[in-house]
């Protein structure tokens, strides 16, 4: 099954699970005639792509992420809302990364932004 994104000043306002990508409807794609049914662009995404790589199978993702409510679409690919100003988004898989990275020692953080740094949490 597939999944289509509906974009409004491209932002995602809804993913919906539809015909799969090589069925036709009516003659035309499915993300050509879900988006002329809605008045909507109309735009398939993946739920097995994240970070763009397929994690079904790491074959070809599609558009570096699956796309979610408030996402927004580049015409490449879709990518989260920017969780903190300091914060840039990688440009080969789309997603936001911290100036630091967040240590890996078992332990939970969350990241302080008036310090740009990672805070241990219990």
């Amino acid at each position: 099954m597939a999944h289509y994104a509906f974009l409004d000043n491209n932002i995602v306002t809804e993913v919906i699970p539809g015909k799969d990508e090589t069925e036709l409807i009516e003659g035309l794609a499915p993300e050509e005639w879900y988006g002329n049914y809605r008045g909507q662009t109309c735009v398939r995404t993946s739920y097995n792509t994240r970070g763009g790589v397929n994690s079904r199978d790491g074959g070809t993702a599609l558009h570096k992420n699956y796309a979610g409510i408030g996402y927004s679409w580049d015409g490449t690919g879709f990518f989260a809302p920017q969780p903190y100003p300091s914060w840039t988004k990688d440009e080969a898989t789309y997603l936001w990364e911290a100036p630091t990275p967040m240590p890996t020692d078992g332990k939970r953080y969350t990241w302080d932004e008036e310090t740009l740094a990672w805070i241990e949490t219990e």
